[in-house]
């Protein structure tokens, strides 16, 4: 009976080998589980941790049914080798036998994985650069001109413009002060003329003859107004948005960085991101390696990189997604386009363990379902509101006000037309004896003709004869 209470008390893990032969090792019932606080992998949470690392961990437990418990790292480190060959960090305790697996943003890489056995990327990652928005400036476009103003904007411009020059010539043609004599003299204001005068308007320059007529006038008057503005908000928004971007700096990557000597930057001491440059061959990254290591520009922890680059005048390399999420928490940080160097995440298991296979396998499962996406998606949402720097376009509805009064001024413009053009029939009609209503019809007539009265009365004088 000893014997076999012995025998409850040990689980037998069954792992399939390539070759197809089945080898079963001995395993503790609970799994030792060693990581580090990194916000958003792990995360107190009272007397909890929480974080991407610790659902990915529920995951993988589920996955293959083994009990684990999880502390944290003692030294607080990831996993460095020192010159006497001994590992430190996460590495060290699996090393030592102290942890069975290490979760975390663990590199992998080619010292590592002498140590330790470490399974397939659960993410990948690469370098980049992390830095404050207001230091950097992004190339202009072509059409950057045209930003102060959103598309709606332009649109409702376009459309008052071409309203504008409509009523001008109905005007034009009403008003019996711009147009008396319709069967003899020509019309000044046709509609070519109109749309000529008012892009005159626009550009503060004008174009005559002006309007001679009250009505004529009130929409003048409401058009410059409009105009005046208008371009007032547009120079404005302008000149704001240039100024935004005005920073003599524009570093798109590891090559601009290199290149100048007004920001300072620096990176994690003793991290995989500094071995990467100090073992590489490239000519800008050697130039960064020096330069961090002449300036001793290194930060001690992920927080204190964040904190000096939101201090501004600091850029920060570091991880792509880890950078990722600083961005997403601090929104006056921006991560440069470029990446390089891509690597991944892994979970560390000792040399030679039985269930290195089987998480492998797990972590595949859950990226082809989504799984891992999803967890992504929820540790790294941002709490930002989209930047407004360029965002800044005036809409249509920041500007309805003097689209309103541009209405009512084209509205009152064509009712005093249309009253000149009436006080005018109602004197022909009693100096004529006739109907103030057939006074008016003619005169409607007369005057919205597309063609030249004066040029249909030449023709029928030349018929008769």
């Amino acid at each position: 009976m000893v014997r076999i209470s012995n025998m409850l008390g040990i689980v037998s893990v069954c792992v399939v080998l390539l070759l197809g032969s089945e080898i079963c090792t001995a395993a503790r019932q609970e799994l030792i589980v060693t990581t580090i606080k990194q916000d958003p992998y792990t995360m107190s949470k009272g007397s909890q941790l929480e974080g991407y690392c610790m659902d990915l961990l529920t995951e993988l437990a589920k996955k293959l049914g083994f009990k684990y418990k999880v502390h944290l790292v003692k030294d607080g480190a990831y996993g460095r080798q020192d010159e006497s060959g001994n590992w430190n960090g996460m590495i060290g305790e699996v090393v030592r036998g102290e942890a069975d697996l290490a979760v975390a943003p663990l590199t992998l890489t080619a010292a590592r994985e002498k140590a330790v056995g470490m399974t397939k990327p659960y993410m990948q990652t690469g370098i980049s650069i992390l830095l404050r928005k207001d230091i950097i400036s992004e190339e202009a476009g072509f059409f950057d001109f045209l930003s102060p103003f959103s598309g709606e904007t332009w649109f409702g411009i376009l459309i008052a413009y071409f309203v504008t020059a409509v009523c001008i010539c109905i005007v034009g043609r009403l008003s019996p002060c711009e147009w008396s004599q319709p069967e003899t003299e020509p019309n000044r204001f046709t509609l070519l003329h109109s749309l000529w005068y008012a892009a005159g308007a626009l550009s503060l320059q004008g174009a005559g003859p002006h309007p001679k007529a009250v009505s004529g006038r009130v929409i003048s008057c409401t058009w410059w107004l409009f105009a005046v503005v208008l371009l007032a908000c547009y120079f404005s928004n302008l000149s704001s948005s240039q100024g935004a971007d005005s920073a003599p700096l524009m570093i798109k990557g590891f090559e601009d960085l290199a290149n100048q000597e007004v920001i300072e930057y620096g990176t994690l001491a003793g991290s995989s991101t500094l071995a990467f440059f100090k073992n590489s061959n490239n000519p800008a990254y050697r130039r960064i390696y020096e330069h961090m290591e002449r300036r001793k520009s290194f930060v001690s922890s992920m927080d204190e990189g964040v904190q000096r680059a939101k201090e501004g005048n600091y850029a920060f390399i570091g991880e792509s997604v880890s950078l990722d999420l600083a961005v997403a928490r601090h929104c006056e940080l921006v991560r440069a386009h470029e990446v390089i160097g891509m690597r991944g995440y892994s979970i560390v298991t000792p040399l030679g363990s039985p269930m290195l296979k089987n998480l492998s396998v797990a972590i595949l499962q859950l990226s082809e379902a989504g799984e891992l996406a999803y967890m992504r998606t929820k540790w790294w949402a941002s709490s930002c509101i989209p930047d407004s720097a360029k965002g800044s376009s005036l809409r249509a509805h920041s500007v309805k006000g003097i689209f309103l009064v541009l209405a009512i001024g084209l509205g009152i413009g064509v009712l005093l037309s249309l009253f000149e053009l009436t006080s005018k029939s109602r004197s022909t009609a009693g100096e004529q004896k006739k109907s103030c209503c057939a006074v008016l019809t003619q005169e409607l007539s007369q005057r919205l003709r597309m063609t030249n009265t004066k040029e249909d009365q030449e023709t029928s004088d030349k018929n008769k004869a």
